[in-house]
C-alpha cells in the first residue's frame, strides 16, 4: 500500500467515503437509542395517529367502540388500582425504582410509554406486585380484570399499528457481518476485524441493530486499517484478480501465494503404479465381475487415476512387441495375477504392489547419469550452468540407460524393449522440491519448492513433462499451464531471477562480473532487466567469456541463457501489461458485489477517474493504484453500511429488490447476497413470493447457514465468545484444554445447523436425543465415538462456507442418535452452558436455571439487590452442607426468594454435571449428588429428564413465543414493537400447523410486512 497516497495525499473519492462514513456513524449514533414499545420522544405525546391501510366505516366504528370500551374500564377499574395499590411506593414524590405511576392519570398517557406498562403487566403476572409485604393486596378479580386491561390495550394498539415496518435505522456491519462478508466477497477467511471493540448487543440481545451499531472516530480508524489489510491479499492475476490467505505486498509473500498452488496440484495427481495395474486387472476380469460392457476409463475413476495413463499401462500389459528386458519380466508378472473371487482379490492387489516395486526398483538401475557441468572462471553455481544441468535432466525423465549398441538382433531389443520400458515409466513424473543441483546428489538440501537448483538465488523451473504428456488430459493440461503462467505474473520470477544472477555473478567467488566493464550492471538497479541493459550485459559477459577461451559448446550456453531470460522478462511484462484491463474491469465487478448492488455509469466513471489520477497525478505503479481503490471501495458506506433509505409519502413502502437481498442474506447468512440472489433481485422478482420462499429455502440448506446458527444462535444462548472463555480453573480440570473448549462451542452450532438443514422441529432444541461430538468431545462425555454416525455437515461443506471458527481445523464430527443414553441430546446438557454457568471451582445452579428461564423461556427476572451475599466459591469447601442446601439457606432471605423461587430448582437438576458439564455422581467435596426438584409450578421432577418434562408440559408456549420474539428482532435488526404482535401471533399458529418445523418461522418472517417494507420519510406520529 502506498502511504503517500493513503495517508498525506488522501485522494477526493477517499476522502469522500471517510466523510460519508462519519456522516452516517454521527446519524446512527443520534438515532440509536433503544427501541422499547415506542421511542421515548412519543411518550410526551398522545396517542399516535397511523394509518397503514385504508379502513372501512365498520372498521373505524369498531375502534372507536373498542377504544371508549378501555377509556371506560381504565376510569372505573385500573385508575383506582393503581390509587389503592401503587401510588403509595411509585406515587409522584420519590417514586422507588424512579417509576411514577401517579403520572398515567389517563388512558392516553398509558398509551404514551407502553414499554413500562409492560414492566407493570409481568410483575402483575408474576404477583411480586404489589409486593408480599404491602398492608393492602388486591383481590384476585382486581388482579386479573387490570390485567387483562393492560393485555387489550397492547392489542388495541398491535392492531392499529399492524404493518408499521418500525425504524430501521442506518447501521454500520457487525464485527461478524463484515468478517462474513470479506470471507465471501474474497473468498478467503481474513477476520479482519480481530482487533476490533466487541459490537454492543441491543436490548433484544443481538449486536446487527442500528439501536448498537454506531461509529466513532476511532472505530472508523480500525475500520480504515481493516481495509488496507484486506487489500494487503491482493494478488493480480493474468485475468482479474484474487485474494491470498495471507497478506501479498512482497516478493516473498506473492511466492508463497503462487508456488503452493503448483505444488498443490502435482500432489493432487495420482501416480501409484499399483493402483493402475489393480485397475487393469479389473477390466481384464470385468466378466466376472458381472461387468462386461464396462469401459477400461469407467475403472480409473474409483481409483482417481487417470484414463489416459491407464489405457498406455494396460496396452504395454497386453502388448507382445518389446517382449525382452523389464517390459517382459513386467507382463509375466501380470500374467501371474490370478483370478478374483474370495481372497484371491486382496492377492491381486499384492501382486499389483509388488509390480509397482519392481518397476520403481528397475527404473532407479536405468537412470541416466549427468554429471555436473564445469567451467574454468565460472562459479558452479552460475544460473547459466544450472538451467543447463536443469534442461538436461528434465530431458532425460523418459530415457534409460541402454545396453551398449551393437549388431546383435538380441541387443537391438533389448534397446527397443528398454526404451519402451523407460518412456512409460518416467525416473519420476514430476519434480516438486529440488536442493542445489551443482552438489552431489546426496548433498543437496530438500524443502525448496519447484527450485531451479540455484544457491541464494530466486529461480523456479518446471520440470513435469513425463505428467503433462502421460497423465493429465488436456483439462489439467490448461490448468497447470495457467498456474506455471500465474507463478511468473504473479511473482515476477523471471525478473528477480535475472537481478539474483546479477548480484551472484558480482559477490561469489570467481567474481565473473567483479571487472571494470560491468560497472553499468548492478542487481540493485530497477533498470537490469530493460532490454537495452540486460543486451548489453550479454554482449559484454559473451565476450569475457570468449576472451578466457572457454569452449565454444559453454558459450552457446550462456548465449543461450540471455536469450531465454531476456524472452522470459518481455513475455512478462507483455503479459502484465495486457492484463492491467481485466483488473480494472475485476474492481467494478468487485465493487459491484461489495456494494451489494448495480454500480451506475456515475460510479464507474469516479472509480475509473481515481485511478486515473493515482497513476498520472501521483505516480503510483498500476497495482499500488488498485489496491488504494480497494481501500476507498471497503471504507465506502455503500459496503459496511447497510441503509434503508425511507420512501416517499406517510404509508409504508416496499424496500428494493437489492436491499430486501441483503436483509435475507444478513439474516440467514450474516454475510452478504450471493450470486444467484443477487440475479433475482437484478430481474426485480425477490419480492414475488414463490421466488423468496425458493431462495429462502435454498439459503437454509445452504453451509452459509452456519452464520445464523453461529450469530443468532450464539447471541440467543449464550455461547457466542465462549472460544475465548477463561472462567475454568486448569489446573483443577486439566482436561479442559483448548481443544475441549473449542468442541464444546462447535456441538450447538452443529446441532443448530443440522435442524435448520433437515427442517427438524424446534422442540429438537428441548428434546432431543441426539448431539454431534468430535473425538474430543466424545472422550470428554464419556461416548463411544464408533456409535456415531456422519455428521450432516461436512467438513469440506464447512470449508465452502468458510467457518469463522477454525471447524476446517477439527477432526471427524459424527452424530450420535442416543445420546440421551449418556445423559446428553438436545441443548440442556450441552458443556457449553453448563461450563460458561459454573464459577470455576463449583457448580452454580443459580446461572444454570436462570439460563434456562431467560434464555430459553425468556423470563424477564431484575438484577438482584446489592446486599445479597456472595456463595462460596469453591464446592470442595463447602464444608458439611450441600450447594442443595445452601441455596435454601439463601431463599430464606425474603429479598432474595422471590426471584430464586424461579430458577433455583431448575438448576438444581443440572448437578449430575460438573463444573465443566463432566457427568457425576459426587460434588467436588465427595458427597452424593441430588438432582431431584420441586418446580415453580409445585410440580417434581429428577434430572435433565425431569426438567423435559417440565418444560414440555408446562412452559411450551413460553419457549415457542420466546423463540419468535428472538428470531423476529434478529432478522429484522431491531428492537421488537408493539405492532409486531401479530407477526409473533403468526409465526406461532403456522408454527402449530406445520409441524413446529423451523423453516415455517423463518418464511413467515420474510413474508412479513416487517421485513418487506420500509417506513415512508413523511410516517405519521403525530397526536390524533
Amino acid at each position: 500500500m502506498c502511504a503517500a497516497s493513503i495517508n498525506s495525499v488522501k485522494p477526493m473519492f477517499l476522502t469522500k467515503a471517510i466523510a460519508a462514513i462519519l456522516l452516517f456513524g454521527s446519524i446512527s449514533a443520534v438515532a440509536a437509542q433503544p427501541v422499547v414499545e415506542y421511542s421515548e420522544r412519543r411518550k410526551r405525546r398522545s396517542a399516535p395517529k397511523v394509518r397503514l391501510t385504508v379502513q372501512n366505516n365498520h372498521a373505524v366504528r369498531a375502534q372507536e367502540v373498542g377504544e371508549r370500551e378501555l377509556e371506560r374500564r381504565f376510569k372505573e377499574e385500573v385508575h383506582p388500582f393503581l390509587q389503592a395499590h401503587c401510588f403509595g411506593c411509585h406515587g409522584a414524590k420519590e417514586p422507588k425504582a424512579k417509576l411514577d405511576l401517579a403520572r398515567f392519570a389517563s388512558i392516553g398517557a398509558v398509551r404514551r410509554d407502553l414499554g413500562h406498562w409492560k414492566i407493570v403487566l409481568e410483575r402483575l403476572e408474576a404477583k411480586e406486585m404489589p409486593p408480599e409485604n404491602a398492608k393492602k393486596q388486591p383481590a384476585p378479580s382486581q388482579r386479573r380484570a387490570v390485567i387483562d386491561w393492560i393485555r387489550k390495550l397492547r392489542r388495541f394498539e398491535a392492531e392499529r399499528n399492524a404493518g408499521d415496518p418500525g425504524p430501521v435505522l442506518p447501521r454500520r456491519l457487525s464485527n461478524a457481518e463484515y468478517d462474513y462478508t470479506i470471507r465471501d466477497l474474497t473468498n478467503v477467511d481474513i477476520r479482519p476485524t480481530r482487533e476490533f471493540p466487541v459490537d454492543p448487543a441491543n436490548e433484544a440481545g443481538f449486536d446487527n441493530s442500528g439501536e448498537s451499531l454506531t461509529m466513532s472516530p476511532a472505530l472508523l480508524k480500525k475500520y480504515f486499517a481493516a481495509a488496507r489489510h484486506v487489500a494487503d491479499h491482493l494478488v493480480l492475476l493474468p485475468n482479474g484478480f484474487t485474494f491470498a490467505p495471507h497478506p501479498a505486498v512482497t516478493d516473498t509473500d506473492r511466492d508463497k501465494f503462487a508456488v503452493p498452488r503448483i505444488v498443490d496440484f502435482y500432489k493432487r495427481q495420482h501416480v501409484d503404479y499399483a493402483d493402475y495395474f489393480f485397475a487393469a486387472w479389473q477390466h481384464r476380469h470385468r466378466g466376472a465381475r458381472e461387468e462386461p460392457n464396462a469401459r477400461l476409463s469407467d475403472f480409473a475413476k474409483p481409483h482417481a487415476i487417470s484414463a489416459k495413463y491407464l489405457a498406455m499401462i494396460q496396452a504395454a500389459l497386453t502388448g507382445t512387441q518389446h517382449n525382452t528386458g523389464p517390459l517382459a519380466s513386467l507382463r509375466e508378472m501380470w500374467s501371474r495375477l490370478p483370478e478374483p473371487g474370495d481372497d484371491r482379490t486382496k492377492l491381486a492387489r499384492r501382486g499389483c504392489e509388488q509390480m509397482r516395486e519392481f518397476v520403481i526398483r528397475e527404473r532407479k538401475k536405468l537412470v541416466v547419469p549427468i554429471g555436473n557441468f564445469k567451467v574454468d572462471g565460472i562459479n558452479p553455481g552460475s544460473q547459466p550452468l544450472i538451467l543447463w544441468m536443469d534442461r538436461t535432466v528434465s530431458a532425460n525423465r523418459r530415457r534409460g540407460k541402454l545396453p551398449p549398441s551393437d549388431s546383435e538382433p538380441d541387443t537391438e531389443k533389448l534397446r527397443r524393449a528398454t526404451e519402451r520400458f523407460c518412456s512409460l515409466f518416467p525416473d519420476t513424473f514430476f519434480v516438486s522440491e529440488r536442493g542445489r543441483m551443482y552438489l552431489d546428489p546426496k548433498e543437496q538440501n530438500k524443502g525448496r519448492f519447484l527450485s531451479a537448483g540455484f544457491h541464494l538465488m530466486v529461480g523456479y523451473y518446471r520440470d513435469d513433462k513425463p505428467l503433462y504428456d502421460l497423465i493429465l488430459d488436456e483439462h489439467e493440461q490448461r490448468e497447470l499451464d495457467r498456474l506455471w503462467s500465474e507463478l511468473d505474473l504473479v511473482t515476477r520470477a523471471p525478473m528477480r531471477q535475472f537481478q539474483d544472477f546479477v548480484y551472484f555473478e558480482r559477490a561469489e567467488s570467481p567474481r565473473f562480473l567483479a571487472t571494470e566493464e560491468f560497472d553499468f550492471a548492478r542487481g540493485e538497479d530497477k533498470d537490469i532487466t530493460t532490454s537495452a541493459k540486460l543486451n548489453r550485459l550479454a554482449k559484454a559477459y559473451v565476450a569475457k567469456a570468449r576472451q578466457t577461451k572457454i569452449k565454444n559448446s559453454y558459450v552457446a550456453v550462456i548465449e543461450d541463457y540471455f536469450k531465454t531470460m531476456s524472452a522470459q522478462i518481455r513475455r512478462v511484462e507483455k503479459a502484465r501489461a495486457v492484463a492491467e484491463p481485466s483488473h480494472l474491469e475485476s474492481l467494478l465487478k468487485f465493487t459491484e458485489r461489495a456494494w451489494r448492488r448495480p454500480l451506475t455509469a456515475g460510479d464507474c466513471e469516479e472509480l475509473l477517474a481515481f485511478y486515473r489520477e493515482l497513476r498520472d497525478k501521483e505516480k503510483l505503479a498500476h497495482e499500488d493504484a488498485i489496491r488504494d481503490i480497494l481501500v476507498s471501495v471497503l471504507i465506502s458506506p455503500h459496503f459496511c453500511y447497510r441503509v434503508d433509505v425511507p420512501g416517499e409519502g406517510k404509508q409504508p413502502t416496499p424496500v428494493s429488490d437489492f436491499a430486501l437481498a441483503s436483509r435475507l442474506s444478513y439474516f440467514l447468512w450474516s454475510s452478504m447476497p450471493d450470486d444467484e440472489l443477487m440475479a433475482h433481485a437484478v430481474s426485480g422478482n425477490l419480492h414475488d413470493r414463490p421466488a423468496l420462499l425458493a431462495q429462502t429455502k435454498r439459503m437454509l440448506k445452504d453451509p452459509r447457514v452456519r452464520g445464523l446458527a453461529t450469530e443468532f444462535g450464539g447471541h440467543w444462548l449464550d455461547f457466542r465468545r465462549f472460544e475465548q472463555h477463561a472462567g475454568v480453573n486448569r489446573e483443577r480440570f486439566k482436561s479442559f484444554t483448548n481443544d475441549l473448549r473449542q468442541a464444546m462451542f462447535e456441538e450447538p452450532v452443529r446441532f443448530f445447523v443440522d435442524l435448520v438443514q433437515r427442517d427438524g422441529s424446534v422442540f429438537d432444541f428441548l428434546d432431543g436425543k441426539h448431539t454431534f461430538v468430535n473425538a474430543t468431545l466424545a472422550e470428554h462425555y464419556r461416548v463411544p465415538f464408533a456409535v456415531g454416525q456422519a455428521s450432516s455437515l461436512s467438513k469440506r461443506a464447512i470449508r465452502q462456507a468458510g467457518s469463522l471458527s477454525h471447524v476446517e481445523n477439527t477432526d471427524r464430527w459424527v452424530r450420535i442418535d442416543n445420546a440421551s443414553d449418556f445423559g446428553r441430546g438436545g441443548l440442556l446438557p450441552m458443556s457449553v452452558f453448563l461450563t460458561k454457568n459454573s464459577p470455576g471451582l463449583r457448580t452454580s445452579p443459580v446461572k444454570r436455571g436462570y439460563w434456562v428461564v431467560r434464555r430459553l423461556l425468556g423470563e424477564q427476572i431484575p438484577a438482584p439487590p446489592p446486599e445479597v451475599p456472595e456463595l462460596p466459591q469453591d464446592e470442595a469447601k463447602l464444608g458439611d452442607l450441600t450447594l442443595r442446601q445452601v441455596l435454601a439457606k439463601h431463599r430464606e432471605v425474603k429479598s432474595c426468594a422471590t426471584c430464586h423461587e424461579r430458577f433455583d430448582s431448575i438448576g438444581l437438576v443440572f448437578e449430575g454435571y460438573g463444573p465443566i458439564g463432566e457427568r457425576r455422581t459426587k460434588d467436588l467435596g465427595d458427597r452424593s449428588v441430588d438432582t431431584r426438584a420441586t418446580f415453580p409450578d409445585g410440580s417434581k421432577g429428577k434430572g435433565v429428564d425431569g426438567l423435559r418434562r417440565y418444560l414440555s408440559e408446562q412452559r411450551h408456549d413460553e419457549f415457542i413465543d420466546n423463540l419468535c420474539r428472538k428470531l423476529l428482532a434478529y432478522a429484522l435488526g431491531r428492537g421488537l414493537l408493539l405492532s409486531d404482535e401479530l407477526t409473533i401471533d403468526e409465526m406461532k399458529t403456522h408454527l402449530a400447523a406445520e409441524d413446529s418445523r423451523f423453516s415455517i418461522l423463518v418464511e413467515t418472517i420474510v413474508t412479513s410486512p416487517q421485513f418487506l417494507n420500509k417506513r415512508g420519510r413523511d410516517f405519521d406520529t403525530t397526536p390524533e
